[in-house]
């Protein structure tokens, strides 16, 4: 027999429910159009393409081909940034020229006083994208497919590879991640954990936990670039190496 839910637990249920559905509307999706709008009319390497969503959104990505690529990558930047913003363009652009095919999406973005915990509501949102990226570099062509993310992007990208059924993505290069990292033993790619030395306390306080997860999954190395802040501002050429160093082995 059915039991009868309290009053009280459904007056709850539907509070929780009504909460869901506004922050679920939370999502700044003129903030996209904007960053679109200023990307667009300047892109000079590569294309932009757009990508649909089961809810008929459609978000920006870029797309850049290597000559002879190794592996397609997906770039995936920080809280409330787009695809070329600072960082991200480097990362998108010279990645091409190690030998690498980016396509650097727009992820979700709140408004611009939203805090991380505010995120969190997004994260089903961000795994759609993701694997919206994942089917377009596939339709592509490219079976070597590798997730390059920063931030909270980073963040957004462990969660998709927790929760996809799709095993697509051979390996996962994470730089300056935030939260630390959930659920790691679901991830069986080789991983680079990739931060420095002078980040974000949030990011380097949880390191010693992450490196004796990542251990635990053969090819996988923690890398701590010496005198680099959160955004690497002067230490590019450093992470790239890195991050070059790391794929060129996995995609050897």
């Amino acid at each position: 027999m059915l039991r009868k839910k309290p009053a009280a637990a459904g007056f709850l249920s539907a509070l929780l429910l009504a909460g869901f559905a506004v922050l679920a509307q939370a999502q700044d999706y003129a903030r996209e159009q904007r960053w679109a709008d200023e990307i667009l009319p300047t892109l000079m390497v590569g294309d932009g393409v757009w990508l649909a969503q089961g809810n008929g959104h459609k978000f920006l990505a870029l797309y850049t081909v290597a000559d002879k690529p190794r592996a397609a990558l997906i770039i995936a930047h920080g809280r409330g940034w787009s695809p070329d913003y600072e960082l991200y363009g480097t990362l998108r652009t010279r990645l091409v020229d190690a030998g690498y095919t980016t396509l650097a999406i727009q992820l979700p973005v709140l408004d611009a006083t939203a805090k991380l915990v505010d995120y969190i509501q997004a994260y089903p949102d961000a795994r759609e994208r993701f694997q919206l990226a994942v089917d377009f570099l596939k339709a592509k062509g490219y079976r070597n497919i590798a997730i390059v993310s920063h931030s909270l992007g980073a963040t957004m990208a462990n969660q998709y590879l927790i929760k996809t059924d799709d095993h697509s993505v051979k390996a996962w290069v994470f730089i300056g991640i935030i939260n630390g990292l959930e659920e790691m033993f679901r991830i069986r790619i080789p991983v680079l954990d990739v931060y420095g030395s002078d980040d974000w306390q949030v990011t380097r306080w949880g390191a010693d936990e992450r490196r004796a997860q990542i251990l635990k999954i053969a090819g996988s190395e923690q890398v701590v670039v010496p005198q680099a802040r959160h955004f690497f501002e002067g230490r590019e050429d450093a992470l790239l190496r890195t991050i070059t160093a790391f794929l060129d082995r996995v995609f050897r």
